[in-house]
């Protein structure tokens, strides 16, 4: 054999060798625990049994038992016992109120998919007697033989039970139900939430609370129109969620409102309807250290489309202190309150959540917070919680620290120096002090201490109370609640937030350029935001394990394009092992 040849040869085997082996790893690793960290771009293919009116619908994209594998594979090995028995709950948890046992009943025929929608506000669309709403969960089989073998075991033992049960043709497809829905919408007290089955084809399971749930599913599959695969608001959403995922949920705002108890924006009038909010499709990925969340959000038809405006952390943040659990940051914030408030102005409740704590700060100080202040922050801006020990008994309190850049808007001195007037005619003082040499200012309220009863009248203790505390360094002008404060922001730029190892994990996953982030350290936080929120407790009870596991919450927003808000979320849970 010549030379070259043996070469040429050579060189086919090897080019053939290694192409086998990279087609190999790939197939390997899409079959592999660790490909769900990189998702798919897949759309939930149940979603052709949803009607476009349903307020929501929920996909697990992926089989639950290669959760439990990929999480067997990033724990710690002395936390896998656990681990499998938390995902075990989760497990069980998707099919919380239907009767089934998970791992008898789904997991040997189980597929990649589980669905779970509420298709309507009411079943029987009759307001007289009380709303009940229709559940659906659609389940893709990867054994067809063994599913059908399941319904058939499942109706014997509800017919061992005493149920009456009636086999409904309907449009080639098989309805099976208890006889106490055919004349009834509702289910009686404490029996299992799914009453009614239907198979179709050889890909999918569905139960509902009632079989016209199923005839309604079974229509939308058959007139496409009426689905939610169709509808403009789903594929505007959706078209803008690019990374890949394991999970989606499709959120119709004005349903969701109006399955709640509040009047759907539906039926208000037009103005309020194109000025709220829609839509909200949510993409649920996987990363090592926790799970993402890409959000798209329909927004008001008024909407001005908006660019990203910054690569990292906004300079505002180098004055918020290492120590701070909770911190808001981005830029332009008279914009970012203006779209937020609008938005939300179609739902009362909603808007109450957001409009209460503003109304509560003017009362307060006796402003008008978006006239005020955020009118003239134009730049870039942060908003920290700031905790510290009072006292002996080590009590956790809070004070805020507000940074706003002042140089991107002519009038913000003059609104600065109104803030001094609006203190001076409440009566407050304004003096100045040195501080980390820093000159700063401060609202001084004077108060008599002591029982009016008690105290003598030839002696008044007269006691200063602080209001608040300014001061401008460089661009940037800095309010806090409390002398301690701002000492601790003056000193913060030796060890900001956004240097922290906490804070740089927090927004490592997220996309940039961004409109700047939501922080929130949970570990840290948790003891403040219960004792002021009481009923986070009964939260986190019922989010179990999660809350156990969960050390910082972050969110960004990624602008707007073509009426859609985009956004991002990263939960971080506790550390894993490394994965190489």
């Amino acid at each position: 054999m010549k030379l070259r040849s043996f070469f040429y040869l050579s060189a086919t085997i090897a080019t053939g060798l290694f192409l086998t082996g990279t087609i190999a790893f790939l197939w390997l690793f899409a079959q592999s625990p660790l490909g769900l960290l990189n998702g798919s771009r897949d759309e939930p293919s149940a979603a052709m049994f949803i009607s476009k009116q349903a307020p929501v619908m929920a996909s697990l994209m992926v089989n639950p038992d290669r959760l439990t594998a990929l999480r067997q594979i990033v724990v710690k090995p002395g936390k896998r016992k656990q681990a499998r028995a938390e995902l075990d709950q989760f497990k069980q948890g998707l099919i919380g109120a239907t009767g089934l046992d998970y791992q008898r009943d789904l997991q040997p025929w189980l597929g990649d998919e589980i669905t779970l929608a509420v298709t309507t506000l009411d079943i029987d669309r009759d307001s007289e007697n009380g709303q009940q709403p229709g559940y659906l969960m659609a389940l893709t089989t990867k054994d067809p033989q063994r599913s059908r073998e399941f319904l058939q075991v499942f109706w014997q033992k509800q017919a061992i039970a005493g149920t009456d049960l009636i086999f409904e043709p309907y449009k080639g497809t098989k309805l099976i139900y208890g006889s106490e829905l055919k004349d009834s919408q509702t289910r009686k007290p404490n029996s299992p939430l799914l009453l009614a089955s239907a198979v179709i084809g050889d890909r999918f399971v569905l139960f509902a609370n009632s079989p016209k749930v199923l005839r309604d599913a079974i229509n939308t599959v058959q007139a496409e129109e009426l689905g939610l695969e169709n509808s403009t608001n789903y594929q505007s959403a959706i078209a803008n969620l690019t990374q890949g995922r394991i999970g989606m949920v499709f959120l119709n705002l004005p349903q969701l409102a109006a399955l709640t108890g509040e009047e759907s924006v539906a039926v208000t009038n037009s103005e309020e309807v194109s000025a709220a909010y829609q839509g909200l499709a949510i993409a649920l990925g996987l990363d090592r250290q926790g799970l993402t969340a890409e959000t798209a959000l329909l927004a008001p038809a008024v909407d001005i489309a908006s660019t990203p405006s910054t690569s990292k952390p906004v300079g505002a943040l180098k004055y918020i202190p290492a120590s701070s659990p909770l911190s808001a940051s981005g830029v332009d914030l008279d914009r970012a309150w203006a779209s937020l408030s609008q938005g939300v102005s179609g739902y009362r409740s909603v808007a109450d959540l957001v409009n209460r704590p503003v109304e509560a700060l003017n009362d307060r100080w006796k402003l008008d917070l978006p006239q005020d202040i955020f009118s003239w922050v134009k730049g870039d801006y942060a908003l920290g919680l700031v905790p510290r020990p009072e006292g002996t008994q080590e009590k956790t309190v809070s004070d805020w620290v507000f940074v706003a850049d002042k140089s991107t808007d002519q009038t913000a001195q003059s609104a600065i120096e109104h803030l001094d007037d609006i203190a001076k005619a409440q009566g407050i003082s304004i003096g100045s002090l040195q501080l980390s040499d820093q000159t700063v200012n401060v609202w001084t309220r004077l108060l008599v201490a002591g029982d009016a009863e008690k105290r003598s009248q030839k002696t008044v203790d007269v006691q200063a109370q602080v209001a608040g505390v300014h001061a401008s360094v460089g661009n940037y002008e800095i309010f806090t609640t409390s002398v301690e404060a701002m000492d601790d922001v003056l000193k913060a730029t030796k060890n900001p937030i956004s240097q922290t190892k906490g804070f740089e994990q927090a927004i490592a996953p997220l996309s940039t350029p961004n409109n700047g982030y939501l922080y929130l350290d949970w570990q840290t936080a948790q003891p403040i935001l219960e004792s002021r929120f009481p009923v986070l407790k009964v939260l986190e009870f019922a989010g179990q394990p999660f809350f156990d596991h969960l050390r910082s919450f972050t969110i960004s927003s990624y602008g707007s394009r073509s009426g859609v808000q985009r956004g991002g979320a990263f939960l971080k849970l506790e550390e894993t092992s490394k994965v190489k």
